[in-house]
């Protein structure tokens, strides 16, 4: 992918709400978002990881809050391009390129929103591979690179520059700080240079988005599966199809936190899958078995489009099929399941290498 355009925002969209695991806010906003800039500013130029010069200056994009919250508070645009230009006067230097901090929701959309605005360069990646709640769950941190200092945001015009000891305190700080601002923000932070990238992010996850928004566009108008057509593009496995018999969902500390229960349908009838989130889903347990556990991906798509649905759009009654994927292998290590292992989410269950479930 060399251009964000608006022949294939719609893809982008679709793809990174796949890839957000539930969370990352809905990408339907994220897409309007971005195209209204795109309309405004033109197409936003897409650069790989290998073109970035060493010494670059790259600001990863993002919000942070409740995705139920987004649904009736709409950002009005200019929170992302607040944030940064609020960052950049506290480092004294302009941003180079952007980024995505996560590949998923509305968090793939903001950083394109943001570059077509400033009319910088995004690069091709994200600082996570997928979505996670809470912001020192990203790789920078596994390479020593710190998210302060933070530069946060408001739709009022608010700003504030967080400046902490290490990035679990950094999270503290400016999740409190969202939840005093209404529970949604932007942030601009995790600032890397050129030379940290290949570290810092997986590569391409931008383009893996827009090529998933495709197979599920493409299967439709083939009268196909989209869910077996995600599934075959992720290496994945549907890990039960069937109908949401009951969601708990609460908004708690800045986070949508709750669990659902899907009840299998067709081969999987006299099954029960129950999904634990907080903004995404991080566990997967089947007949009582656990099947599938954060940071591999757990995607809940509508059985019948392919369309991601999110943590938010999850109701009683919708068709929906649970896909289970591979992380990024960098998750698996001691390190990564020390920031997003489910112990450190408060389940009393080991990491469970995919695949592994019967």
């Amino acid at each position: 992918m060399r251009e964000v355009t608006l022949d294939n925002l719609d893809d982008i969209a679709r793809g990174a709400g796949i890839l957000g695991t539930g969370g990352g806010g809905d990408p339907y906003i994220g897409k309007l978002l971005a195209r209204e800039a795109i309309r405004a500013h033109g197409p936003v130029r897409v650069v790989r990881i290998d073109e970035v010069d060493a010494d670059a200056t790259v600001v990863p994009i993002s919000g942070m809050g409740a995705p139920t919250v987004l649904l009736e508070r709409i950002p009005n645009g200019s929170e992302e391009l607040a944030a940064l230009r609020a960052l950049e006067r506290h480092l004294g230097r302009r941003a180079t390129h952007l980024t995505a901090l996560e590949v998923g929701g509305v968090n793939s959309m903001l950083p394109i929103a943001c570059a077509a605005r400033a009319g910088l360069p995004l690069v091709d990646g994200d600082a996570m591979g997928r979505a996670f709640p809470e912001a020192q769950m990203v790789l920078p941190g596994l390479a020593g690179i710190t998210n302060s200092p933070m530069a946060l945001a408001d739709d009022k015009g608010n700003t504030v520059i967080v400046e902490a000891v290490d990035n679990h305190a950094a999270e503290r700080i400016a999740r409190a700080v969202c939840v005093e601002l209404g529970c949604q923000i932007s942030c601009a932070d995790t600032v890397l240079r050129g030379d940290q990238l290949a570290d810092g992010l997986v590569p391409a996850t931008l383009t893996l988005a827009a090529r998933l928004g495709a197979v599920v566009r493409e299967a439709r108008a083939a009268h196909g599966d989209p869910v077996e057509a995600v599934r075959a593009t992720l290496d994945g496995k549907v890990l039960l199809a069937g109908k949401v018999l009951d969601v708990d969902r609460r908004t708690e500390g800045g986070f949508a936190r709750g669990h659902a229960r899907v009840e299998g349908t067709r081969d999987d009838a006299d099954r029960v899958l129950e999904l634990g989130f907080q903004n995404e889903h991080l566990i997967a347990t089947r007949d009582g078995a656990t099947v599938a556990t954060t940071p591999d991906l757990i995607c809940v798509l509508d059985s019948d489009t392919g369309d991601p649905v999110t943590t938010e759009g999850l109701r009683y009654g919708r068709r929906v099929s649970i896909v289970g994927a591979r992380c990024d292998p960098r998750w698996t290590t001691p390190g990564g399941l020390a920031l997003a292992g489910p112990r450190s989410f408060g389940y009393e269950v080991d990491y469970l290498p995919f695949g592994s479930a019967a």
